[in-house]
């Protein structure tokens, strides 16, 4: 019996394991902000995340900061339609509301609305704080502590312009994938500190791409941000990225389309 119940549990570990493997989708679609844009969506609302999960876009990217009691709350600004976030309380917020009636989301709700499906990934940006890098810093402690109560690892990779945000993450959980946004890293420094990747503007990249290469190199992946113009597209796509950031995930899956 003892053998029985311990052949089914290792199965069931194992399942639960893999589908983060086998069951995300993996065409480098990266819906910025969630897929707003071409159904006139509130950036990063619940619904814009429903539609890049609606499309099959290999990620949703969602922005994260922290209210002034200490909640963690997706919008991609630093204010909610003109109430500043990091020096509101999330009651002061919940008295706003998304053009479609949606309220702000907490990262619990996000994430818990994320988990329902798994062939998108949740790309988790954590916010520098305008306050301080200490602020920074413990947004990035919260963040990760809220994806592990939620038990979110699966589908949560982080991106984030804090540097000293992003050692927290990884500090706080070395296995999860953290890419770095600023900019101003080389892939060699990433690599020793220990990030994921980079997630760099494309125009940064057009500059540098030799970075690219190296990143390869060096076992790091490859994004940018935000990319919505086909030239862009099309040459970043020759460069073979791991992902790309878009505001236009139609445009970028057609433009994949015909190059297949």
């Amino acid at each position: 019996m003892k053998t029985i119940l311990f052949t089914i549990l290792t199965f069931l570990v194992a399942s639960s394991a893999s589908f983060a493997q086998k069951s995300f989708h993996k065409n480098k679609v990266i819906a910025h902000r969630g897929a707003w844009k071409a159904q006139a969506l509130p950036q990063n609302s619940l619904a814009s995340l429903k539609e890049a999960v609606r499309l099959g876009c290999e990620g949703s990217e969602f922005d994260v900061w922290m209210t002034s009691d200490g909640v963690l709350v997706v919008n991609h600004d630093a204010d909610f339609e003109g109430m500043e976030i990091e020096t509101s309380t999330y009651k002061d917020l919940l008295t706003i509301k998304h053009e479609n009636g949606e309220k702000l989301s907490t990262v619990e709700e996000y994430l818990k609305a994320g988990k329902k499906q798994k062939g998108t990934k949740l790309i988790f940006e954590i916010k520098p704080s305008k306050i301080s890098v200490a602020r920074s810093i413990e947004v990035a402690e919260k963040s990760v502590l809220a994806v592990k109560k939620m038990k979110a690892q699966k589908w949560v990779d982080y991106i984030t312009f804090s540097y000293e945000g992003g050692l927290k993450a990884i500090e706080m959980d070395p296995e999860a994938n953290v890419a770095y946004l600023t900019g101003d890293k080389t892939p060699a420094e990433l690599k020793e500190a220990g990030f994921f990747g980079f997630d760099y503007n494309i125009n940064l990249l057009k500059k540098n791409p030799q970075w690219i290469k190296e990143a390869k190199a060096l076992g790091l992946t490859v994004n940018a941000w935000t990319v919505n113009s086909a030239e862009d597209l099309i040459w970043l796509l020759d460069q073979e990225p791991d992902f790309i950031t878009t505001d236009e995930p139609e445009l970028l899956f057609n433009i994949i389309k015909d190059r297949q």
